[in-house]
């Protein structure tokens, strides 16, 4: 079997640990050191199925506002696009610069480029801080960020997930927004927490890619006032 190659590195914000980006033929990994892959080339299905099922659950997705938390490798992005309107706009916050210098090089192609769409902008920085920009700005959050809720990249992250987190993403939606979450694996006690801080919570449960793989788990939180 062909080796892997190590095409460069990267070290997260805030003590996070160090991301390594690999290649081997045409497929593309994503490690993080002592913690191992965080996502394949191979395996997007649950992702894009992520991005589908919000766009399917907003009012007007001909016009909405979305913000992606976590680039990743584009695919989150991309079926997003696919389903949003002309009209829509996208922003995508990243925390590790690195990761989209990726994007618009070696990993580009994979997911059609989508950094290249007009509807995009993308803010290098921490999500938490465009939660709490404002209030009603969003008609959807998506969080990609994570293995599931917890910080898994750095501690810190672990605020998206808590009580005080959810609740900043609801105030940032508008009525009848959508939050999404993305989940390697079940965390039984965060679809209650969802409820908790005024959500109207659902959690769904999809293939790692297509029909077949892991059972990947998506959380559901629509804002109802």
């Amino acid at each position: 079997m062909r080796p892997w190659t190590l095409l460069d590195t990267a070290q997260v914000p805030g003590n996070g640990g160090e991301l390594q980006l690999y290649q081997r033929g045409d497929e593309f990994s994503i490690k993080l050191v002592a913690r191992g892959e965080l996502m394949s080339s191979r395996v997007h299905g649950s992702e894009e199925a992520l991005a589908a099922q919000t766009c399917a659950r907003l009012a007007d997705s001909q016009r909405a506002q979305v913000l992606i938390g976590g680039l990743g490798m584009g695919f989150t992005l991309a079926a997003a696009l696919q389903a949003l309107g002309t009209q829509s706009r996208v922003v995508v916050a990243e925390l590790v610069p690195a990761v989209v210098a990726w994007n618009r090089g070696p990993l580009g192609h994979l997911a059609g480029h989508p950094l290249d769409d007009a509807r995009v902008r993308v803010h290098e920085g921490d999500i938490a801080r465009l939660l709490q920009a404002g209030p009603r700005a969003w008609d959807a959050i998506v969080l990609d960020v994570d293995n599931g809720p917890e910080g898994l990249t750095r501690r810190e992250n672990d605020w998206l997930y808590d009580t005080e987190g959810l609740t900043a993403a609801c105030a940032a939606l508008r009525p009848g927004g959508v939050l999404a979450v993305w989940s390697a694996g079940q965390a039984p006690e965060f679809l209650p927490r969802l409820r908790k801080v005024g959500f109207e919570a659902e959690e769904v449960r999809v293939r790692a890619h297509g029909g077949k793989g892991a059972r990947h788990v998506l959380w559901f939180g629509r804002r109802v006032d």
